[in-house]
């Protein structure tokens, strides 16, 4: 059903949560912590406040999670899909992941919705530079302020130009591919909704059950890789016979 739901769709939009990355060996957002983190809570850790009451444990968090980033690399799905967003078949990616490999694979059209790990930019004047530069202890910035992780940190609003490009792809969206979301963070779980609203199919690829799941047009529980993969066989079966 997904391979037929693909092929019909001319405007399909790809929402990706963490369980995309896990299955790259990238550890989510708690597993992350090895046991020297065990006593802190990471959600404090990646605050605002932290980044400036408690800044030398605030950077080596961030040099550990930049550190696991480098030694990862994009799935095999990744490429599935900057393959078809070239062949026109996706139209856009909406993520909430923040290690950049859906650019890495080939992507375009990626909207980032809580930044990225990949970069970071100076608190004060926004320079941006490479994420590199965390493992290099390059922490100030030619203007004396702190370079900080492109990502969004708590108590900082999401950013604008992402979020209103996911809005606007998902009510343009006539097949709406959730991979790897739990959906409980908005405002990604608004956009599948959004979708629905304006007519499209929703199909929901997850492991575990997510409370979106009984409105969607098709559930796959099972992992992300092996569905993109099974999907890229029917569909260059389906396309030798054309």
């Amino acid at each position: 059903m997904l391979t037929e739901l693909f092929n019909k769709s001319r405007h399909t939009v790809v929402l990706t949560g963490a369980g995309m990355s896990t299955e790259s060996g990238l550890p989510d957002f708690r597993s992350a912590l090895d046991g020297m983190w065990n006593e802190v809570d990471p959600l404090q850790l990646a605050s605002r406040d932290a980044m400036q009451y408690e800044r030398n444990m605030f950077v080596r968090f961030y040099k550990q999670r930049i550190k696991k980033l480098k030694e990862a690399s994009p799935h095999p799905g990744y490429f599935h899909l900057a393959e078809w967003e070239r062949n026109g078949k996706v139209a856009s990616i909406l993520t909430q992941n923040v290690d950049g490999f859906h650019q890495l694979a080939g992507s375009q059209n990626v909207a980032e919705m809580h930044g990225s790990l990949r970069e970071m930019y100076c608190d004060d004047c926004g320079e941006k530079s490479s994420s590199d530069g965390y493992l290099d202890d390059v922490l100030a910035c030619e203007c004396g302020g702190f370079n900080r992780p492109g990502v969004v940190l708590f108590g900082e609003p999401l950013p604008l130009n992402a979020i209103h490009q996911a809005k606007l792809e998902a009510k343009k969206a006539d097949l709406f591919i959730v991979l790897g979301s739990s959906l409980q963070v908005a405002p990604a779980n608004v956009f599948p909704m959004e979708a629905k609203r304006n007519g499209a199919k929703l199909v929901i690829v997850n492991e575990e059950e997510t409370d979106y799941d009984k409105i969607a047009d098709l559930v796959i529980h099972d992992q992300i890789g092996k569905v993109l993969a099974d999907l890229a066989e029917d569909k260059a079966r389906l396309d030798k016979r054309e």
